[in-house]
């Protein structure tokens, strides 16, 4: 797994959007029992701490370092330092594991027999994520032409499995049918920016280019913004399976 993020930790905490609860509660709809969840690669904890609601212990894990230090600290969350293909767990300790926005970073080879390995014979994995965001039309037209043209050639291979909605991606499970689920958003201008600023194609091209890249779009996409609705709209990305027998 790429550690993409460890240099934008608290950027990371600060702007990344947070998941639907009813996203969260219809994952947990699907299990039998509630005694332990694992989220891997955490980041800054934000499913892991949706998760603690409903059961009585949730182990969050991450490679970096950094990002673990900026999770938020609670009783029944257990933070480690793992990596997602191979962790320290009992086997069939969980019964749910959930990835969300990550696991398109992952050795599928590695990490889905380890998931199998942890996971009860009747528990749900779940892989959560998102895409591009949609806006109003002015601001789409100038993100979309950052997103594909200007930092496009610096987004590494994986991310073309966020671009295929993580249909592409492989999935040895029994798949479960789910709802379909949006996040929204009323941003300020700077959660607008500070949100692109955490994408890891500006890094890339930061290291490439020594330039900001969002230098090039930011007076536009200001004005754009300002004569806005300033509202934000995530299509969820979601697929639920138990494993096959």
């Amino acid at each position: 797994m790429k550690d993409n993020f460890s240099n934008q930790a608290s950027e990371y905490s600060k702007f990344r959007p947070t998941y639907p609860p009813e996203l969260i509660e219809h994952i947990v709809s699907f299990t039998e029992k509630r005694e332990n969840a694992l989220d891997v690669a955490t980041g800054n904890g934000q499913v892991a701490q949706q998760l603690s609601d409903y059961f009585e212990t949730v182990y969050a894990t991450d490679i970096s370092e950094n990002q673990l230090l900026h999770a938020k600290q609670i009783l029944n969350v257990i933070y480690k330092k793992l990596p997602a293909e191979k962790t320290d767990f009992e086997d069939k300790q969980f019964d749910l594991i959930t990835v969300a926005q990550a696991v398109h970073w992952f050795d599928f080879d590695i990490f889905y027999p380890e998931i199998y390995r942890i996971l009860k014979p009747n528990g749900i994995f779940a892989i959560i994520g998102y895409g591009l965001f949609k806006t109003n039309p002015n601001t789409d037209k100038i993100v979309e032409d950052f997103y594909y043209n200007i930092v496009g050639p610096f987004w590494d291979a994986e991310r073309k499995y966020l671009d295929e909605n993580y249909q592409t991606i492989p999935f040895p499970f029994e798949e479960l049918e789910t709802l379909n689920f949006e996040n929204k958003f009323t941003w300020s201008y700077e959660q607008l920016i500070g949100y692109l600023e955490t994408w890891s194609a500006v890094e890339h091209y930061k290291a490439h280019n020594n330039q900001n890249p969002l230098d090039l779009i930011r007076e536009d996409l200001k004005t754009s913004w300002e004569t806005s609705e300033k509202e934000v709209t995530f299509q969820m990305l979601l697929r639920l399976g138990k494993l096959k027998v």
